[in-house]
């Protein structure tokens, strides 16, 4: 009996601790004549297990609470048979409160990624041990996406996964980040390493707080109060707009805007002449690539 009463604790205890991610996974190698496309349909579905396999926090989610997103990897080199060059396409989306919508929070291609796979190759969770750069890259975009959940939910509240992804960079070997500099401040600025380092850095705290604004009392109390959270949205997206002028070409306000362009611009259509004058200053200035789509709020 006593037996018995361990394992459907252990049962329960199990089925407490849901995975947080719900990611949809596609791999793409139409052009990769020499792997056999079963290697490519195992990967496809490891990649998938692991992102939703894995416990990542210590939180309790239930089915509905998961991080819906999706991944398409189009493998577009072919170095050997087990190495490859790939785009990462990683997207996020987040319930609305008190509505059936969703809204975005990532939106991202990660170009020319390098990495290797062998047939049942394991893929491990890498925040301070580095394995391979397929299980580095996948750990990242998995904290990355948590992260972003977080942050939109309460102010600053990504700071731990923001640092477990600063941690797993640090791992890096210095000769793995020569292969892959898109883990080192070496090109650009729009990459893992200045991802991380603008979220954790001070002078981005502004973007951060305006993120959970944004959402969490604008976006979720949008049925409640569509004026008051209007305005909340329109004073967030200032706020942002003034980290943008304070640390230029920062690659978090561009994240947002790629994310969110289509969202404000509907938002937008419905309100007062002076806030779309002003949202579509702001925009232009900070997305200026999309100045003739924000045309359409005026």
């Amino acid at each position: 009996m006593k037996h018995c009463f361990i394992l459907l604790f252990l049962l329960t205890s199990l089925s407490l601790t849901a995975q947080e991610l719900n990611i949809t996974v596609q791999i793409v190698a139409q052009n990769i004549a020499s792997t056999d496309p079963t290697l490519f349909q195992e990967m496809e579905q490891n990649v998938e297990e692991f992102l939703n396999g894995t416990n990542w926090t210590n939180d309790d989610y239930e089915d509905f609470e998961k991080i819906e997103g999706s991944l398409k990897i189009t493998i577009s080199d072919e170095i050997s048979t087990t190495a490859f060059v790939g785009d990462f396409f990683i997207q996020s989306l987040r319930p609305i409160y008190n509505s059936s919508q969703k809204t975005p929070l990532v939106n991202y291609v990660d170009q020319g990624v390098k990495f290797e796979y062998r047939e049942r190759q394991p893929i491990r969770r890498s925040e301070d041990n580095y394995f391979d750069n397929l299980s580095s890259v996948l750990t990242f975009y998995a904290l990355t996406l948590i992260a972003m959940d977080y942050d939109s939910f309460s102010p600053r509240g990504g700071d731990e996964y923001w640092q477990k992804a600063n941690n797993l960079i640090n791992s890096i070997p210095e000769v793995i980040k020569a292969a892959d500099d898109k883990w080192t401040n070496g090109i650009g600025d729009q990459n893992r390493f200045w991802l991380i380092e603008n979220m954790l850095n001070p002078r981005v705290k502004p973007f951060r707080q305006a993120f959970y604004e944004y959402h969490r009392l604008s976006l979720d109390a949008m049925t409640l109060d569509m004026d008051k959270s209007k305005a909340i949205m329109t004073s967030a997206i200032t706020a942002i707009g003034q980290v943008e002028k304070d640390l230029p070409n920062n690659m978090v306000v561009q994240m947002f805007t790629d994310s969110k362009h289509q969202e404000i611009i509907e938002i937008y259509k419905d309100a007062t002449r002076g806030e779309q004058e002003k949202i579509n200053a702001i925009m232009t200035s900070i997305d200026p690539s999309r100045a003739d789509e924000y045309n359409e709020i005026r």
